[in-house]
């Protein structure tokens, strides 16, 4: 901020924490009260509703200073856009899980950690031996309460062809082949294979755990798992790698970005289009600021944010910069970055909290019970979904 103010002494910038967690309640009242800030910080899956109410501003007309727009990689850009194609905001960060695991129990089971697994049968085949090291030891982790269950399965079946919604978005899809795999495979793997671990119904928190605890061989993930498992779990950065999902054609997009006050004057719109520049969009400065971050201790290395286009100017010099200032190994992380082109981002379904709060029961179901019946899960997620879907329109 104040390398910024010096730049544009006539900006005065008035920061409120409201980062990096969003508070519903208190987000969705400010907006139907129009009390929100001139800049207010979104997810991405918040920003078609923004749109659709008019509680965003439209900035087309003005992003003519933004410098590395071209740069953004188009699905994250789009976010932000109505059917038009307008734009109402801009992007901060933005990621598609992939798979995180720890190259140390690689290494221990006979595995090459510079070899991570391609395929789901690869995934199964490396789960075993990690699982075999000894007790305590689980060699693939997986969400199934809090909504991540429904979070994963999503990502996952978008990493084998899926859709959790229709086109339209009016009714549900996971219901097909693609679902039941996802189903299978994990039950597989926990029932057949004994390569989950006892323990199931994990949220966030407990696969962190896990992680950070040098226990855990693999689970679907971004590689910002890397860093929060390294900064607030104990584990060891180096130990830890990233892969592509395997065998994906698409996989979940993930991120966040800002958007503007509708009530904001043209000037104040300039401003904060400046300053959202300056911090977000510009390799070397604000949050790509690698030296800083370095002399800070925080992780440099690690790709945890995927916002620029495939071959862009802005992805070469991030790039470059993050692996002069790197602490961490980044050859690690390299089968995650470089996939990564290959793989199309996808976004999370309409209405995605209470979509994934109704899946996290297929996925629990396979995770704790021996003879759960797959195809009659998905039938009863899938009405569940349905109204859901009805009730909100999509």
């Amino acid at each position: 901020m104040k390398a910024f103010q010096a730049r544009y002494p006539n900006i005065t910038i008035v920061s409120r924490d409201a980062f990096p967690c969003i508070v519903p309640e208190t987000f969705q009242a400010k907006l139907a009260g129009g009390q929100m800030e001139d800049v207010f910080y979104v997810y991405y899956t918040d920003t078609q509703n923004i749109i659709r109410n008019r509680q965003a501003a439209d900035i087309t007309p003005y992003l003519g200073g933004v410098k590395r727009l071209k740069d953004i990689n188009p699905p994250y850009l789009q976010a932000f856009k109505d059917a038009k194609g307008r734009v109402y905001g801009l992007p901060r960060k933005a990621y598609t899980t992939g798979l995180v695991y720890n190259r140390k129990l690689f290494a221990r089971a006979g595995l090459d950690p510079d070899q991570p697994p391609k395929t789901w049968a690869q995934v199964r085949e490396a789960a075993k031996k990690i699982a075999a090291l000894g007790p305590g030891h689980v060699g693939y982790g997986e969400y199934s309460a809090g909504g991540n269950g429904g979070w994963h399965f999503t990502s996952e079946l978008y990493g084998r062809g899926g859709d959790v919604v229709t086109p339209d978005g009016r009714k549900a899809a996971f219901n097909g082949p693609a679902g039941r795999a996802v189903l299978q495979n994990l039950k597989d793997m926990r029932w057949t294979d004994d390569s989950m671990g006892a323990k199931q119904l994990h949220r966030w928190e407990d696969l962190m755990r896990l992680m950070g605890g040098g226990r855990l061989g693999m689970m679907v993930g971004a590689p910002d798992v890397a860093v929060e498992a390294a900064l607030n779990f104990g584990a060891k950065i180096e130990d830890i790698g990233a892969a592509p999902l395997p065998e994906a054609p698409a996989s979940l997009l993930g991120g966040d970005g800002y958007m503007i006050n509708p009530k904001a004057g043209p000037d104040r719109i300039k401003a904060a289009l400046l300053w959202l520049d300056f911090r977000n969009l510009t390799p070397g400065q604000g949050q790509f600021d690698h030296r800083q971050l370095k002399s800070l201790g925080r992780p440099v290395g690690v790709p945890e944010n995927i916002l620029w286009g495939s071959g862009a100017g802005a992805a070469r010099e991030d790039r470059e910069l993050r692996r002069r200032y790197a602490t961490v190994p980044v050859e690690h992380f390299a089968p995650y970055e470089d996939g990564s082109a290959n793989v199309r981002p996808k976004t999370e379904p309409p209405n995605a909290q209470a979509v994934y709060a109704v899946l996290d029961g297929p996925m629990s179901a396979v995770l704790t019970r021996r003879d759960a019946d797959i195809g009659r899960l998905l039938s009863e997620a899938e009405k569940k979904v349905n109204a859901v879907l009805a009730r909100t329109g999509g």
